[in-house]
């Protein structure tokens, strides 16, 4: 990793450091990551595995990505929010996942937080895109020093507040930060990173939900 946080990849092109050009995880940076989302599953999803990742690495978690999904119906969050006691044990006894009950729990509990601010809201999409941070809540220049001293954001505490108000979990302000970051409602990729024009090409176009 050279002194600004950039890396060559495989194909010589100039990227963020942090997949360390391992494949699955170059292809996360690449594909995903920064990438503006709509969808309310993948962001119920997210929000899920990023609690999941505390105490992690987010490549732990990717690597039990399909497993996650395959244990909770998708993040169908209608479907999980109706998991009971033999659905817990089920998932303990799950060595595909990260089996830790307080997290399990949290899932199920934030399942039925999420119906209730998708009916509030419109949709989960609605309700995340309206904290989007505006230009002059964003950093001139997205470096590596700004990603090592911004942990959290102003923003991102205000969200945390408020879904702990409304009875989330798991959901502490650098969770949430991390969330934001992976849906899009920032472009992190940093400087030089071949990536970030193409992800501020797509949030340019993307139609925020209402």
């Amino acid at each position: 990793m050279s002194h600004d946080g950039l890396i060559a990849g495989p194909d010589g092109a100039t990227r963020c450091f942090w997949h360390a050009n391992l494949p699955d995880y170059l292809h996360y940076h690449d594909h995903e990551w920064g990438r503006p989302v709509a969808d309310d599953r993948r962001l119920f999803e997210k929000i899920c595995l990023e609690g999941f990742q505390s105490g992690l690495s987010w490549l732990t978690i990717l690597r039990k990505r399909e497993n996650f999904r395959e244990a909770f119906e998708g993040f169908d969050f209608e479907r999980v929010a109706r998991f009971g006691d033999a659905d817990v044990e089920r998932l303990l006894a799950n060595a595909g996942i990260v089996r830790h009950r307080g997290k399990i729990a949290s899932t199920i509990n934030n399942a039925k937080r999420a119906r209730e601010l998708a009916d509030e809201a419109g949709s989960l999409a609605a309700y995340f895109w309206s904290y989007e941070p505006g230009p002059d809540q964003r950093p001139d220049v997205v470096d590596l020093a700004h990603l090592r001293a911004n942990p959290t954001t102003a923003v991102s505490v205000r969200l945390s507040k408020d879904l702990k108000k409304r009875g989330w979990s798991f959901v502490g302000p650098t969770t949430v930060y991390a969330f934001m970051q992976a849906m899009g409602l920032v472009n992190d990729h940093l400087e030089g990173c071949v990536c970030r024009a193409e992800v501020e090409a797509e949030r340019r176009s993307f139609k925020r939900p209402a």
